[in-house]
């Protein structure tokens, strides 16, 4: 589809040209050039939606539930994180293809994504104030989905931005710099939860959700939105549906793309959300004990991430090929995840989330920016991001059920969590081959 450009004012009541349809692959943006200071405030956004649901679903959330069982003498952790993830998992796969669509719709003076980004901050931080005052299981479902919700329009948005805002000469570097940003984030999130007073357990949700606050706060004011000159046309009932679904068989490439980044999310999804678990089933470690053993991989996994991110990203952009990278991250990720099975150790566990770290920074160094160029046309970017965004949200569903199932049918071993993600990773990176449109 060839771009065209449409005549529409910028936040600041000035007119400019911007395009409205066509792939993503060009360097022409939506609105006027923004200022230096968009990509700083753009990956401190990004770090701080991503620290939240680290703090939240990787460390408060199961350190909470170990807790409880110890408490009342039981052993349902697994089911009950299986529980608030899926139920958290449904209801965001379900609303942010939808906040896609309705965004690239949204007629406002602050233009169309700063609306979706304030919103979601607000019913976020609710969110996280129903789970700091929650002392049952139903209460952590409710305040994990309205998380969910809040958080999940705020990420809608800023993939948004990184399609609209971000030249495509550059968006393998950018995409590089918010997957350390997120690595950076989810280090970040397990030490601070495991710093927090253990007898203040509404601390493990309050601090993190502060830091939201603040980081998302100054994304919001960081960047020169664009502004609808025309309403879009009149929103039908059908559209609602269709903001769930691209053919396959019409956009193949769009169809693989998403393919390989659902496996490969939930490979490592299925593994780091069971970490901590891990660390205290598996290496015998105490429920108090295990968040600084845990602290300390993540840390390996993000000193891993951060390398091969940086170092992919340049290399992607000079030779303009994401495919090969794709295809190594999945062996690499593949790779680190057989030495933590077949070690059993602290040491195994943290030389394999290195290499399976590694694997990820390469994948997240050119995955973001790879979907971006296999988007079928830049006025539904939004939309059709939305659609990617299930890619990654319903693994957070799935990911669970099929832990526990496992984990059940195998006794408790955690071998078959780790065969499951093996699998997994090999896929996400093989999928990748029949993508023509990208090198």
């Amino acid at each position: 589809m060839t771009s065209t450009v449409e005549q529409s004012s910028g936040a600041d009541g000035r007119s400019y040209r911007r395009a409205s349809a066509g792939p993503l692959t060009g360097d022409v943006v939506l609105g006027e050039r923004q200022g230096w200071w968009f990509l700083p405030t753009f990956v401190i956004g990004w770090f701080a939606s991503a620290l939240v649901y680290g703090a939240l679903i990787g460390a408060a959330l199961p350190k909470l539930l170990t807790l409880m069982d110890v408490d009342s003498g039981t052993n349902f952790k697994d089911a009950r994180l299986a529980l608030l993830s899926a139920c958290g998992g449904v209801v965001v796969m379900i609303a942010t293809p939808l906040f896609g669509m309705l965004s690239d719709r949204t007629m406002s003076r602050w233009g169309i994504r700063k609306p979706w980004i304030a919103g979601g901050l607000a019913v976020g931080t609710l969110g996280v104030a129903v789970l700091a005052m929650s002392s049952t299981v139903a209460g952590l479902v409710a305040g994990w989905v309205i998380v969910q919700l809040g958080y999940g329009a705020v990420q809608m948005a800023q993939h948004a931005l990184l399609a609209d805002q971000v030249p495509a000469r550059i968006r393998a570097r950018v995409t590089g710099a918010t997957g350390v940003a997120s690595g950076v984030a989810a280090a970040a999130a397990v030490a601070l939860v495991a710093a927090l007073p253990a007898e203040q357990r509404w601390t493990w949700f309050v601090v993190p959700g502060a830091v939201g606050i603040v980081c998302v706060g100054v994304q919001l004011i960081g960047f020169r939105d664009f502004v609808r000159g025309a309403a879009a046309p009149q929103l039908r009932v059908r559209d609602l549906f269709a903001s769930f679904w691209l053919d396959p068989r019409i956009y193949r490439d769009f169809a693989w793309a998403w393919v390989s980044r659902f496996c490969m999310t939930l490979a490592v999804l299925t593994v780091s959300l069971y970490l901590f678990f891990i660390v205290v089933d598996v290496l015998g470690y105490s429920p108090h004990d295990a968040g600084t053993v845990q602290t300390q991989a993540v840390v390996y996994f993000l000193v891993g991430s951060i390398v091969a991110a940086v170092a992919c990203g340049w290399v992607s952009d000079r030779i303009g090929r994401r495919k090969p990278i794709v295809w190594a991250a999945g062996l690499l990720t593949a790779v680190g995840i057989a030495i933590m099975m077949l070690t059993g150790t602290p040491d195994g566990l943290i030389l394999g989330i290195t290499v399976a770290g590694i694997g990820q920074g390469a994948y997240i160094a050119v995955d973001v920016a790879l979907m971006t160029e296999v988007l079928p046309c830049r006025a539904d970017a939004g939309k059709d991001l939305g659609i990617v965004a299930l890619s990654y949200q319903l693994p957070q569903i799935l990911g669970p059920i099929i832990a526990a199932v496992l984990l059940f049918f195998s006794s408790g071993d955690y071998e078959a969590l780790y065969l499951f993600a093996i699998v997994c990773s090999l896929v996400g990176g093989l999928a990748i081959i029949p993508i023509r449109g990208v090198r």
